[in-house]
């Protein structure tokens, strides 16, 4: 079974770090559904703002696929492209057009989980897992959820109805 968060924990996590580009990475991943690799991967034309989707170019499977982009997180890029400016990736690291390393993702992920007192083995792909959950818990079809991932089957998605607890709670003990 997928690890999920609780919408708090995803929120406490979010709001760690004052660091604009830390927060603005792992709000994307949670915000998204992404994958590590692909939040990576955005490049600034990845962002249609107009349409306000995500672009995912040649995510798992060689597939292209597109998220939705909330307005508050839009904000948040805006924000975050004026500040830092990126040129080839919209995540880059200490070299200018060089994409951000994973390695220094997974430690702001685990400098957010020590500020936000937070002592489960959380990984980055928990934020996804999360993102699933909370989407199916708030009432949304398992067949769009499994478009945004980006899965070849529903049975992949279907994990996500076993971690739910929205069922669960309705039952009285």
């Amino acid at each position: 079974l997928p690890n999920v968060l609780s919408k708090e924990e995803v929120k406490a996590i979010l709001e760690a770090h004052s660091n604009l580009k830390h927060k603005m990475m792992l709000s994307l991943i949670y915000s998204c559904g992404l994958r590590c690799g692909e939040l990576l991967a955005l490049q600034p034309v990845h962002i249609d703002s107009k349409r306000n989707i995500v672009l995912l170019k040649n995510a798992k499977g060689k597939k292209d696929r597109i998220a939705p982009l909330s307005l508050k997180i839009l904000s948040m890029l805006r924000n975050y492209y004026l500040t830092y400016k990126p040129k080839i990736y919209l995540f880059e690291g200490q070299e200018q057009g060089k994409q951000y390393d994973a390695r220094s993702l997974q430690i702001v992920l685990k400098q957010a989980l020590v500020k936000a007192n937070i002592y489960k083995p959380v990984t980055l792909h928990w934020l996804r897992h999360s993102y699933a959950t909370h989407l199916l818990e708030s009432g949304t079809d398992l067949r769009y959820i499994q478009e945004l991932l980006g899965h070849n089957s529903s049975k992949t998605t279907e994990i996500y109805t076993h971690v739910s607890t929205k069922s669960i709670q309705q039952i009285k003990s």
